[in-house]
Formats: structure tokens, sequence, C-alpha cells
């Protein structure tokens, strides 16, 4: 695979103000993970990139019950975010850009995949993660929305959430778990696994390891074909290094192995769009994790000379 070459300029900065959890309220102030993108902007992240700043998308998740048919939190606010975030990507494609969506929460995936699809067609999705977020509605423990993005994009479920974007949005043999450590507590719980779906086992912090990061980079590249996207939740990384976020992780990915992991994905030129989530900024009183994630994005989105 070749790297990117130029600048930047084929990127386009998109902040998606949402947190699964939701607000009771739309006057409620901004909590938790809705106030990712205005933190990573305070720390610099559009100069890091060196992209234009496209400024937030109008949406966020309210209510915090489950929803009696959809089996969540806030469905119909869920629909519509869903529904903004597909439009968006898909006017971004259009236009021959990459979206780089500035989460938020992993709510965002499904909307994002279904908007690159209405342009290109299908395509692959390499889904940086600590979780599989294989539940529906019935095992999810939670009742949040972001358990339950890879059940969408699978047609797993819940039935509302797929039928909205018409999955199933990604073949299974396009779908690459790079950094899930949930497994045993996902089977407790009755989730699916990903070799029920047919979808290549997860490789585990571990097993990445193992594999030396550049090689599972282009294991996983081999995998997606030749368009697809790129997930990066945070979750994924060691709670030691960076603890801002509503899960922490005591199994994950220094940011150092996560840049790695991260850099040939994002220097194909197979790849359509990208996405990053679950930075909790009220976990971050000092700041230090936003730098951190910042300059990890930074490294990942530069332009070899």
């Amino acid at each position: 695979m070749s790297d990117r070459e130029g600048t930047a300029d084929d990127l386009i900065v998109i902040g998606v103000p949402i947190d699964s959890v939701g607000a009771a309220r739309p006057s409620d102030a901004p909590v938790g993970c809705e106030l990712m993108p205005g933190a990573l902007r305070s720390a610099g992240l559009i100069a890091a990139i060196g992209a234009p700043d496209a400024g937030d998308l109008d949406v966020r998740i309210i209510g915090r019950k489950r929803d009696s048919a959809a089996g969540m939190f806030g469905w119909p606010s869920v629909a519509r975010v869903t529904t903004v975030i597909r439009g968006r990507v898909a006017s971004v494609i259009a236009d021959g850009k990459v979206p780089v969506l500035v989460g938020g929460c992993c709510t965002m995936v499904p909307g994002a995949l279904a908007g690159a699809r209405d342009i290109l067609g299908p395509i692959g999705l390499a889904y940086v993660d600590g979780h599989l977020d294989l539940y529906d509605p019935a095992s999810s423990p939670t009742g949040e929305a972001a358990d339950m993005p890879m059940a969408v994009v699978t047609g797993l479920g819940p039935a509302l959430w797929v039928e909205h974007v018409g999955a199933p949005l990604i073949a299974p043999e396009r779908l690459a778990l790079l950094g899930a450590a949930d497994r045993v507590e996902a089977a407790s719980m009755s989730s699916v696994m990903p070799e029920d779906l047919g979808v290549p086992v997860e490789q585990t912090p571990v097993m990445l390891r193992s594999a030396g990061f550049a090689g599972a980079a282009e294991a996983a590249l081999g995998r997606v074909g030749e368009q697809y996207w790129v997930h990066f939740d945070v979750d994924v990384l060691d709670q030691r290094e960076f603890p801002a976020t509503d899960y922490p992780n005591a199994s994950g990915l220094s940011l150092a192995e996560a840049t790695a992991l991260l850099r040939p994905l994002t220097r194909s030129p197979g790849m359509v769009g990208f996405s990053v989530g679950c930075y909790n900024p009220q976990r971050d009183p000092s700041g230090d994790c936003a730098r951190s994630l910042t300059s990890l994005l930074g490294s990942v989105f530069a332009v070899r000379g």
C-alpha cells in the first residue's frame, strides 16, 4: 500500500458532539463525550491534523430511559443522529473529500458507514476498539447505543436501527476487529461473538503485539479491501496512559502501539473516512489526555515526505 501524498487537503474535520448515555432534556448542559470535539480543538487538533474544520453537526442523544421499541436509550434521537451523520458523510465523500469525524461516542459509526456506502457502494471497516460492541437490546448491560454499533452494521440488531440504515453495511469478511479485550465479559452477557456472524476473530492486544503492529495493520488492510472506513475508540488505550474515558481499559494499547497500528491504516489511499470517539474531557481535568490524543492523531495523519 502506498502512503498518502501531498498535504491533508483531502481531509475535512467534523465534530459529532454526542454521548450515548444521553441528556434527559435538550436544555441540559453538555456532558461527557459531548464535550470531546471542543476539548480537542482547544488542545490544537485542527493544526495538528492540518485539515479544514467544518464545525459541529447539530446532533444530540436525548433521553436516559430505554426506548421500549428499540431497546436503547433515546432511540428517536439516535435515529436522527444517524440520519444527520449519514447525509453529511455522503456529501463530503461525494465532493471527493475524506471525512474525519471527531466524536462523541461510537454511536456515530452506523450513520457514517451508511453515508459512505450510499456514495461508494460496499466498503470495509477497520474497527480499533477495546470492545466488540456486538450487543443487542437483549444482551446489552447498559442500554447505551454505543454497546451496539457492530451489531447494527452487521445486521444483527437492534431491528429498528438496522432497518433505519439498511444494514448489513459491512460484509463479515471485510470487517477487522482490532484491540478488543472483552470477549469473556461479552460472552458472559450472552453477546453474539464475531465468529457467530462469520466475522474474522478479533485481534486482542496480546495478539497484536505478537504479530507486530505493522504486520497486523497490513493483515487488516488485506481484509477490509480497497475502500474502507477506520474507527478509533480511545477505550482501546491502556488506562495508565489514557484514563479519560467512561470505560477505562486495564489491558489496552499504549499510545505508541495505537499509533503504530493506525498509521498504515490511515496512510493508505483506500481509507475513505475516519472517526474517533469516547474521550470524556470531564475525566481529564488537567487536559493531559486531550494533548496526548491530539498528538497521536497529528502523528497518525502526518504525511511522510
